[in-house]
């Protein structure tokens, strides 16, 4: 199973970001999918997941700002990313859980990806 993730960079506050992560060597339809970031000396937090049925689930520091979205035909999932704040610098993974859900536990996803750096200067 690989996740690639993309689409990071530096961006000015208030500016947006829509990163992407393809999927290949799994169902994709059937899990669900997750971001989560880490930002330098913080612990990993969530940040969005959509389920099979595209049902989701935001973190409140991102509700109303960033969109989580799939597309099954291409194996990929994205977060559009608006109104960025410095604080929302870190490092984004995305995440596959095998039971299909929109958990915010980072402990029930199987497959990470490797990362993208977002970095919101003030």
């Amino acid at each position: 199973v690989q996740l690639q993730a993309s689409g990071g960079g530096l961006v000015q506050a208030g500016g947006s970001l829509r990163l992407s992560c393809a999927a290949a060597g799994l169902t994709f339809s059937r899990y669900g999918m997750g971001w989560f970031r880490q930002a330098p000396g913080k612990e990993r937090e969530f940040v969005a997941a959509i389920n099979t049925i595209s049902n989701t689930n935001y973190a409140d520091s991102v509700k109303g700002r960033f969109t989580i979205s799939r597309t099954n035909v291409k194996n990929t999932v994205y977060l559009q990313m608006n109104s960025l704040k410095p604080e929302d610098t870190a490092i984004y993974y995305c995440a596959a859980d095998y039971d299909g859900s929109r958990s915010s536990n980072y402990a029930e996803y199987d497959y990470w990806g490797q990362g993208t750096k977002v970095t919101v200067s003030s």
